[in-house]
This record gives C-alpha cells, sequence and structure tokens, in this order.
C-alpha cells in the first residue's frame, strides 16, 4: 500500500511539472520590486520636487508623458529581467522556456495587462491620472490570478494582494505612488524572496 502511494505522489508530481511552469526565479522577482521602487521614487520627484519642468499650461502633458516613459522602462527591465533568470532557470534544469504550458500562462496573463494598459491609456488621454494606481494595480493582480493556475502556487496569492492593494489605492486615491511602490515594489521583493527560498 505505501508503494502505491508513492508511486502514485510521484504520478502527481509529474503531472503537475507537465502542466506548470516551474521555472519562475524568485531573484527576478526582487529585481522587479527594487525597478518598481526606483521607478516610483523618480516619479515622486517628477511629480513633486521637480521645479524646471514649468511651461504653464503644457507643464502637466509634459510631466504625464515623462511618468509614461518612466512606466514603460520599468515595465521594460522588469520583463527583460524575468524572463532571463526563467530561461536561466529552466536550462539549469533542463527544461524548455517556450512550451506550450509557457504559452498557456503568457496568454492568460496578457489579456488582463493589455486591458487594464488599455484603459490607463483611455483614462490618461482625459488627464484622469488619479485612477491609475488603482487601475494598474488592480489589472495586473487579476492578470496574476489569471495565469497561476499554469504556474507556481505564489503567484496567485501575489494576484490577490495586488488587487487589494489597488481597491485600496482607489480608496486613498491621492496616494496612489506609494500603494504603487508597495502593489510592484514591495510585494515582488517579499515574494520573490519567498519563493527564492522555497524553490532554490
Amino acid at each position: 500500500m505505501t508503494k502505491q502511494t508513492e508511486d502514485i505522489k510521484v504520478i502527481r508530481e509529474m503531472m503537475e511539472k507537465s502542466s506548470k511552469f516551474q521555472s519562475i526565479s524568485g531573484l527576478s522577482l526582487v529585481w522587479a520590486g527594487l525597478f518598481a521602487v526606483a521607478g516610483a521614487a523618480f516619479a515622486y520627484y517628477i511629480l513633486h520636487c521637480c521645479s524646471f519642468i514649468e511651461y504653464g499650461k503644457y507643464t502637466f502633458y509634459i510631466k504625464m508623458w515623462i511618468l509614461l516613459a518612466d512606466a514603460l522602462a520599468i515595465l521594460a527591465l522588469a520583463v527583460g529581467i524575468i524572463t532571463f533568470c526563467s530561461w536561466w532557470k529552466a536550462k539549469r534544469n533542463r527544461a524548455t522556456l517556450f512550451s506550450k504550458v509557457t504559452l498557456r500562462a503568457a496568454y492568460n496573463l496578457l489579456i488582463p495587462l493589455a486591458a487594464g494598459g488599455a484603459f490607463s491609456l483611455v483614462l490618461l488621454y482625459h488627464s484622469e491620472v488619479t485612477w491609475i494606481a488603482s487601475i494598474t494595480l488592480i489589472f495586473y493582480g487579476l492578470a496574476l490570478i489569471n495565469a497561476s493556475k499554469y504556474t507556481v502556487g505564489e503567484l496567485h496569492i501575489l494576484g490577490i494582494c495586488e488587487v487589494i492593494i489597488g481597491l485600496l489605492a482607489a480608496i486613498f486615491l491621492y496616494h496612489g505612488i506609494v500603494f504603487w511602490t508597495i502593489g510592484f515594489g514591495a510585494l515582488h521583493i517579499v515574494f520573490g524572496i519567498i519563493m527564492q527560498i522555497k524553490y532554490r
């Protein structure tokens, strides 16, 4: 009976490995969180401490374009480091990074992300910038929850935390950068450390 139980356990583990993307690096999440903190600090400086960008009625639009470039740069750095670390981990474990499971996870991740990004651009177009922090956090959390069924369970919990932080950002509407720093920065660092220790 014990041998049968062990065999079932082995089969279950093999099925789980074949149906889930296991190569996410906790260290890459830590780096993504650090990039987000740096980006949030830069955004705070542009919004509250930067006095040389003052061109009357154009000041708002100039700052918004700078902040958009800041967000895109942080996104590119985060995606780049996560992809590289996942590729390195997959290579070390003799696994394939771009498999059917990876594509399913990416597909389920990108749909809510694309919707949230498009919605944020619409809000930016209407100069409703105070809601952007909340919207990005909520849609990012939903994206993680949506993709988590194809990867590690910690991403599901991270997604729920991101949604909660996003809702708090909607309540405390004029403290968006603080919640953005917590959601994209601190949570990534904390969960990255947990995953690095657990899956090392």
